[in-house]
């Protein structure tokens, strides 16, 4: 399947969205996007989006929660705390509570 060429944009669009103090996966984006098997796409996106202040990568976790992306931070923990300061709490790389904190984008932004 061909991508769209604006999906990066199109991936920046729903992260965008993703309110404080909650998380998505890659495949949830993907899927709400309609390309369910790009999740990795979906990976490489956030990471083409750093310095971009407009977009909260640090939202954006692997489908079990954990922190995957969080080497292409700046630092050793900032994925983490920057988790941390909207009030979710990670522990050994992975978002506790996940089901409780996971928005879905096809569901919250009626897909």
């Amino acid at each position: 399947m061909a991508l769209p060429p604006n999906f990066f944009e199109n991936v920046y669009d729903v992260a965008r969205e993703i309110p404080f103090g909650r998380v998505t996966s890659y495949g949830a984006i993907a899927k709400c996007l309609g390309a369910a098997r790009s999740a990795r796409m979906v990976g490489y996106a956030m990471n083409n989006c750093k310095g971009r202040e407009d977009i909260p990568a640090h939202r954006v976790v692997n489908r079990n929660g954990m922190l995957t992306g969080k080497f292409h931070f700046e630092g050793t923990n900032l994925m983490q705390q920057l988790l941390e300061s909207e009030g979710i709490e990670v522990k050994d790389n992975q978002v506790q509570r996940f089901k409780d904190v996971f928005w879905d984008p096809a569901v919250e932004l009626s897909l």
